[in-house]
């Protein structure tokens, strides 16, 4: 019993610090889809060195009601942050770079 309890208290820690890392760092990618309705947004992350190399799938986020998509579109590049609470993902920040 108590060995669960340490590796549950692990595996929460974890999850905490990940959480934390994903909020702070500010991320770049490419809107692929947007769900106006449903607030959300699908970002696929932009990689960088070799053309024309696939990064990997697209990531959904929450949009928070404050924050309006209107700007957006699929195709844009964007910078953003965001964090992760009980595998939810949220938009804190999003904005397309400037030129």
């Amino acid at each position: 019993m108590r060995a669960a309890k340490i590796v549950l208290t692990g595996l929460m820690a974890t999850s905490l610090i990940t959480s934390a890392a994903l909020a702070q760092q500010a991320m770049s990618g490419m809107v692929t889809k947007i769900d106006r309705l449903a607030g959300t947004i699908a970002i696929a992350p932009v990689q960088t060195g070799t053309v024309g190399a696939s990064s990997g799938s697209a990531v959904e986020y929450k949009v928070p009601k404050d924050q309006s998509l209107e700007p957006f579109h699929a195709g844009d590049k964007v910078t953003f942050s965001a964090t992760e609470t009980g595998g939810n993902k949220t938009i804190t920040k999003i904005e397309k770079p400037k030129p």
